[in-house]
């Protein structure tokens, strides 16, 4: 196992605003509680103990979502410590990705349990639950219902509509079925179909079918599973729905904060008068009519946060210090900031989740044989190939000596008359035989290339490997060939080598 760490930025796959917030830049200072240093939760401990959680009601609903499924002895042991005015949570959320979907809803959950095990060991007096959070209520079916797999699309075809949690799996058979075909017979293999079989075909709705899986998963490092799709915790958020939904009591706040943040960033979530929708069965749609008081009070069931009140949602249920989450979810979470201070509920630290890149020992060879280093994988195709075919070319084929001697040329030509508009003249003949040699030594990199064909085919395939569709492998490839080469291994992999509260892309070489 070799590990590299590269900044973030080396990727050119992350936003402005991710570079500077991990560089801690003061400019997001007004956007955020404190920044994710460990000194820095004992503040975050001490403000959120002063607010008030229902501890009983959240413990209540805890045992009674997760009564029916074989908990481990130290997730079952978490639920109860969240009854001691000392335990607060660690939490992540995702939506319910078939067979969790890209790898890096894996690498959030790790992220999240380390985070915790980092902070009872700063912090011993306290307890830290790693929580996730089933974003039971979405309604994106279409963004959660395949995996690629082996250069593969594998989809579930359901016609159901509304929050994706609720959805039958009475179709999912010939899913597993498909994917059953393509995993093969390996003791690893078997054990992940026995895994899936049991979690989509054993439970009624997508949102059992997840909680099995990521309790299968991770439910020896204690993970708690939650799901905001409660009337009971609901109830706790009545008045903030009220006020939002009878008041439009947030938009003013929000949008404040957003656009400050849109001074320097690109703000990542639209701002409603109201956010909130309405579900109903097979159905998830904004509120735009007359909703009374008493609808409100009586059923808060049916009403479900849209992205900008959701983390308000879970900070007033949660006794919880830090949310760890992607860029996108961080960059929400920004425009958030005041919202949380009118409300007095303590805004947690956001940790961005671990990124890594995963490469194994054949894939490592290639890339050392070609010459390059790993930073290198993350430039474009072409570059590649060019660089490659520079440095392995007995001549040199670029016209960069040319260049600069039609340079010196023309500036000859310049010393020999002050006209103003003949000097426009020649500074466009100089850029017209410019691009006429760029034409060239474009022409020649492509004669040399021919002859490196082997080689470039082998950068093409290590690139799509790596960086699939030219975006980061975790966002694109599922956690499935990764547990057949390891088995539960693979995760513990991630575990010691993970450091959520580290700033840096790690590139793991196993």
């Amino acid at each position: 196992m070799e590990l590299t760490s590269l900044p973030y930025q080396t990727t050119n796959s992350y936003s402005k605003l991710l570079i500077d917030y991990v560089n801690e830049d003061k400019k997001l200072i007004p956007f955020v509680n404190h920044f994710p240093v460990l000194s820095n939760f004992k503040k975050q401990i001490t403000e959120k103990k002063n607010h008030t959680i229902d501890r009983g009601v959240l413990v209540k609903v805890l045992k009674e979502q997760n009564f029916k499924f074989p908990l481990t002895i130290a997730s079952k042991s978490n639920i109860n410590l969240l009854q001691s005015e000392e335990t607060f949570t660690v939490t992540t959320g995702h939506q319910l990705c078939l067979f969790t979907g890209p790898l890096y809803f894996i690498y959030k959950i790790v992220s999240t349990i380390n985070l915790a095990e980092q902070l009872k060991e700063k912090y011993p007096q306290n307890n830290f639950v790693p929580t996730f959070w089933m974003a039971t209520e979405d309604h994106d079916f279409q963004e959660i219902n395949h995996i690629n797999l082996f250069g593969k699309k594998i989809a579930w075809d359901n016609k159901e509509t509304g929050a994706v949690g609720s959805m039958s799996l009475d179709s999912f058979e010939s899913v597993l079925v498909e994917l059953k075909e393509m995993l093969g017979e390996t003791e690893n293999a078997k054990k992940l179909v026995s895994i899936f079989e049991i979690a989509y075909l054993k439970h009624k709705n997508l949102a059992d079918a997840t909680r099995f899986l990521v309790n299968e998963l991770f439910g020896k490092f204690g993970l708690v599973i939650i799901d905001g799709d409660d009337k009971k915790l609901k109830k706790k958020f009545v008045p903030i729905i009220k006020k939002d939904v009878l008041q439009n009591g947030f938009v003013t706040a929000i949008k404040q904060n957003s656009k400050s943040l849109a001074k320097d960033y690109k703000v990542q979530a639209f701002v409603r008068d109201i956010n909130f929708f309405k579900l109903t069965k097979g159905n998830r749609v904004l509120i735009k009519g007359e909703i009374s008081q008493k609808e409100i009070e009586e059923n808060p069931e049916n009403f479900s946060p849209n992205v900008l009140l959701r983390p308000l949602y879970q900070e007033t249920i949660l006794p919880n210090i830090a949310y760890i989450g992607g860029g996108a979810e961080v960059a929400y979470w920004m425009q958030l900031k005041t919202a949380f201070k009118q409300e007095n509920i303590p805004f947690p630290i956001l940790v961005l989740r671990n990124s890594a890149m995963l490469i194994d020992d054949k894939q490592s060879q290639k890339i050392e044989s070609l010459g390059f280093e790993i930073k290198d994988l993350f430039s474009a195709i072409d570059e590649l190939k060019k660089q490659y075919v520079l440095s392995n070319s007995k001549e040199d084929i670029t016209l960069d000596v040319e260049k600069r001697e039609l340079k010196e040329l023309y500036n000859k030509v310049h010393l020999k008359t002050n006209d103003k508009g003949l000097q426009a003249s020649i500074n466009a003949s100089h850029q017209k035989q410019l691009k006429s040699f760029e034409k060239l030594e474009q022409k020649l990199i492509r004669l040399e290339k021919q002859k490196h064909e082997n080689a470039l085919n082998t950068i093409s395939k290590i690139k799509h490997q790596l960086l699939p569709k030219n975006c980061l492998q975790e966002r694109f490839d599922n956690f499935i060939p990764f547990y057949l080469k390891d088995g539960e291994k693979f995760i513990v992999m991630l575990k010691d080598n993970f450091d959520p509260l580290d700033t840096n892309f790690v590139v793991l070489s196993y």
